[in-house]
């Protein structure tokens, strides 16, 4: 586990190279040697990568953050600092010089315990934030309880990992909780677009639809191989709003292609997660002998005991997206497979259908 001291040496180019999961990692070579922070990628794509972070980059990602929300606090940290989203809470406390709260992960994330390690973070004078994933807000916001009255209380809830469904913003926001929804990766130190809105210095292009980010939030690169210079492209697919806002569609890589149509799953999973019943779904491509890919879809019910029909659900996406999205199977299930902090496994989704 990364510890603050440890972040605090690395930013002052003290303590060495910190890596996230713990470890070593290969010796470093020129241009690498300038990272301070390293961070394995999860592998959803492919192998696993190690991106290399600099002092600058991860400083600046804090204090960009502490900008938009409104300026320094302090933080609680609920996310596991083997991953980036976790760190960057160390880098904020540190930037900020406020010593942060830490929620003991090893039970799980219980929402009892969150507002017992939220009180003493409450209980200091500032500002307040943490940083959460979607199925831990799902959790809070679940019942009325110690867990939804102390995150009601901070002034900013950033929540990033994964895409978060509509209709757990709108219930969240509506009982109260500053929700502030965040973009980014390791490559980029973490979130850097705040409700679809870059980070001041933050620069967002698209490029064959495909996201590229710049700014001085930037990795240095991937250990072994070139620096990633001033622009980074990533395997996100998006476009910009009318009112200049990022949307995120989805990773190109999960696009499904089905009777010629291409169908990002995001589209199809915003739609299901906003019909009654539906807490959780995740889309995916199955190979199909006539279509090439057909869409199924996973979905994790609010009342196990009592699902939507599965008819209707399948109904709603082709109002919506169209007919040719529409998913030709649907399993309910008790909860979707994950991989680091929040993301679904779509791997592990798609192998489940057989």
């Amino acid at each position: 586990m990364v510890t603050q001291e440890q972040v605090r040496a690395a930013l002052r180019g003290q303590g060495g190279l910190v890596v996230a999961q713990g470890g070593d990692v290969p010796p470093l070579r020129g241009w690498e040697t300038a990272a301070a922070l390293a961070v394995i990628t999860s592998g959803s794509t492919g192998e696993p990568k190690t991106v290399l972070l600099g002092a600058d980059a991860l400083t600046a990602s804090a204090e960009l953050t502490h900008a938009r929300l409104g300026g320094p606090g302090t933080w609680l940290l609920a996310l596991p600092t083997t991953h980036i989203a976790g760190v960057q809470v160390l880098v904020r406390s540190v930037v900020a010089g406020t010593e942060p709260g830490v929620m003991d992960l090893t039970p799980g994330f219980r929402a009892a315990d969150f507002a017992v390690a939220a009180r003493p973070v409450l209980a200091t004078p500032g500002r307040h934030y943490t940083a959460l994933v979607p199925t831990q807000l799902a959790r809070l916001v679940a019942t009325d309880g110690p867990g939804l009255a102390a995150v009601r209380q901070f002034d900013a809830v950033l929540i990033g990992g994964a895409a978060t469904p509509p209709s757990l913003l709108e219930r969240s926001r509506r009982l109260g909780v500053r929700v502030v929804t965040t973009y980014g990766m390791s490559e980029t130190a973490g979130g850097c677009v705040y409700d679809g809105l870059p980070l001041d210095g933050v620069r967002v292009r698209l490029t064959g639809g495909r996201i590229e980010i710049g700014g001085p939030v930037l990795a240095l690169g991937y250990q072994g191989g070139e620096p990633f210079g001033e622009w980074f492209r990533t395997g996100d697919l998006g476009r910009v709003r009318s009112d200049g806002t990022v949307e995120v569609l989805g990773r190109a890589d999960d696009v499904i292609i089905s009777g010629g149509e291409n169908i990002a799953p995001t589209a199809v999973e915003r739609v299901l997660t906003a019909q009654p019943g539906v807490r959780e779904a995740c889309v995916v491509g199955l190979a199909d002998p006539e279509w090439g890919q057909v869409v199924a879809a996973a979905v994790v019910p609010e009342d196990p005991g009592d699902p939507p029909d599965a008819h209707g659900l399948c109904a709603a996406v082709g109002e919506v997206v169209g007919r040719f999205a529409m998913p030709k199977r649907v399993v309910f299930v008790a909860e979707l497979p994950l991989r680091g902090p929040g993301k679904v496994d779509r791997k592990a989704v798609a192998s489940s259908f057989g």
